[in-house]
């Protein structure tokens, strides 16, 4: 769902992240509209407010696991987690984390990938969300659940901050709840 579906519609702080964030065409392949995040990094009032808001959504949820997608959902999530009281644990790309891991494979619009979880990062009946920038087909929040729910943990829902709707207007069904707090605007909307 979207946030202003959720009784955010109309908040002005939706807007603001919504023009903070650049629109790139043609990257990184042909025919995408990239919706560049730096830029909404370098406002720092639509970046408070972007993780205010999860923050607010989340903080009464009792969450003990806050789980980021690499790479950019290293940026959201560990502010998150440390606003509502719970441990940040990154989903790294293969090859990245030292020690003992599980990985889980899953494909991209473009390609394919793996994500990888430290064994003990997570205990069993944990309650986790877990955090990316953008959702498109949903195959990277798909592989997130299943590393977290293989390690015990109860995925309660997934955010984003850009959901990209499907021709219905409505978001990848990923097995879970899935909460996206912006639309992706389109290059004619670019600031």
């Amino acid at each position: 769902m979207f946030a202003a579906e959720n009784g955010l519609k109309g908040d002005p702080r939706l807007e603001a992240i919504s023009k903070a964030i650049r629109v790139v065409p043609h990257f990184p392949i042909q025919g995408l509209m990239f919706q560049d995040i730096t830029t909404l990094l370098l406002d720092h009032k639509a970046f408070k407010d972007t993780i205010d808001l999860f923050v607010d959504r989340y903080k009464d949820m009792h969450i003990s696991v806050v789980a980021g997608n690499e790479a950019r959902g290293f940026l959201f999530g560990p502010s998150i987690a440390l606003s509502i009281g719970a441990k940040f644990v990154p989903l790294r790309k293969p090859r990245k984390l030292p020690g003992e891991v599980i990985s889980e494979k899953y494909d991209l619009e473009y390609g394919s990938d793996c994500l990888e979880l430290h064994v003990g990062a997570v205990q069993p009946g944990e309650r986790a969300i877990v955090i990316d920038d953008l959702v498109a087909t949903g195959g990277t929040l798909k592989a997130a659940i299943k590393l977290l729910e293989r390690a015990g943990a109860e995925v309660v829902e997934c955010a984003c901050v850009i959901g990209v709707p499907d021709a219905k207007g409505q978001l990848s069904p990923i097995g879970k709840p899935l909460y996206a707090l912006i639309e992706p605007r389109g290059l004619d909307e670019s600031i």
